[in-house]
C-alpha cells in the first residue's frame, strides 16, 4: 500500500476533503492519528485496524486535515478545527456512536469530541493524549517535540534519511522503523503547509477530564520524548470508568512497539461492552 493506502473520500459540507478507510462491519471504531509530519491514518494504524476489522468491527481511519490524503489548506489549525472535521466525518457516514482511539493529538481530539458529544462516544482508547499541560511545557521539557518542529520548518524531512532520524525518536526500539513508513510519511511531508504544524493549538483540557463519561482504556510508554507519562497520572486522578497500561521500553508509539498486546488488550476492553 502507498502513502494514502487507496481508500475513500469525502467532502464536508464546507468544502474540506477528507481521506479515509473503511474496512470491516459491526461497531464503528475510529482510529485518530497524531500530528508527526507526514502523518496519516494508515502509516499510524496499519498494523491495528486490520485486526480489529477481523475481530467484528467497523475500522473507519482518517487522515486528519493538513495530514495523508486529505485537504492542506491555509488555515489555524486549532483542537476545534480537527474536532470539527472529524464530527463531519461521522456526520457524513451517518455514525452516531462510536469508539475513539486516539494517540497523541489524535488522543487530544479523542477527549475533545467525547467532552463535546458524550452521546457520541461509547468508550475511548488513548495513547499518550496530548491536551494535558500548557503548550509551552510541551516544549520546554521534551525533546521530542522540539526536534519535530525545527526539522520540519527546516526543510529536513524531504528525503528519508532525515524522515528516520525524527522516526527514530517516536520508538524505544528504532529497528522497528520501516522502509514503508518513512516513504509513507515522505510523500507526505512534500505537501504539507508549514501552517500544519506552526498554529497548531491544543488546550489543556486536564480541568474537563472528570466531565468524561465513558470507560477509558489508556496506553503510556516509559520512554516517551514527546507526550510525558506524568499524563497517565493526570488521567488516573481526574477520570472515571479509567485504567492505564505503562509499558518499560516503549516510546511515543504504543500501537507500534508492542501491536500485539495493544490490540489483545484493546480488543479485550470492547468485548466488555458486548457481555
Amino acid at each position: 500500500m502507498g502513502a494514502s493506502a487507496q481508500g475513500h473520500f469525502v467532502t464536508l459540507p464546507e468544502g474540506l476533503q477528507l481521506h479515509y478507510q473503511d474496512v470491516g462491519s459491526g461497531e464503528p471504531v475510529i482510529f485518530i492519528h497524531g500530528s508527526g509530519p507526514g502523518a496519516s491514518g494508515h502509516s499510524n494504524f496499519k498494523q491495528n485496524y486490520p485486526v480489529f476489522s477481523a475481530a467484528g468491527y467497523r475500522t473507519i481511519v482518517p487522515d486528519l486535515p493538513g495530514y495523508g490524503a486529505s485537504d492542506k489548506p491555509d488555515t489555524l489549525y486549532t483542537l476545534d478545527f480537527f474536532v470539527a472535521a472529524l464530527s463531519g466525518l461521522l456526520d457524513a457516514l451517518d455514525i452516531q456512536r462510536c469508539v475513539l482511539v486516539g494517540n497523541s493529538l489524535g488522543g487530544a481530539i479523542a477527549i475533545k469530541l467525547a467532552l463535546d458529544q458524550p452521546q457520541r462516544v461509547s468508550r475511548l482508547v488513548l495513547m499518550a493524549p496530548g491536551g494535558l499541560m500548557e503548550k509551552e511545557q510541551y516544549y520546554l521539557q521534551m525533546e521530542g517535540i522540539q526536534k519535530m518542529g525545527a526539522a520540519f520548518a527546516k526543510g529536513e524531512l524531504h528525503d528519508a534519511a532525515g524522515m528516520r532520524r525524527l522516526l527514530t525518536l517516536q520508538l524505544f526500539d528504532e529497528t522497528l522503523i520501516s522502509d514503508e513508513t518513512v516513504n509513507e510519511r515522505v510523500a507526505v511531508v512534500h505537501q504539507q503547509p508549514v501552517c500544519v504544524l506552526s498554529t497548531m493549538q491544543v488546550p489543556n483540557m486536564t480541568s474537563r477530564l472528570g466531565e468524561l463519561q465513558c470507560p477509558i482504556l489508556g496506553f503510556w510508554g516509559m520512554n516517551d520524548k514527546f507526550c510525558p507519562v506524568s499524563g497517565a497520572h493526570t488521567m488516573m486522578q481526574q477520570c472515571h470508568k479509567i485504567r492505564f497500561v505503562l509499558l518499560s521500553e516503549c516510546g511515543h508509539w504504543v500501537q507500534v512497539e508492542h501491536r500485539e498486546l495493544f490490540n489483545r488488550e484493546c480488543l479485550v476492553f470492547l468485548e466488555e461492552a458486548r457481555r
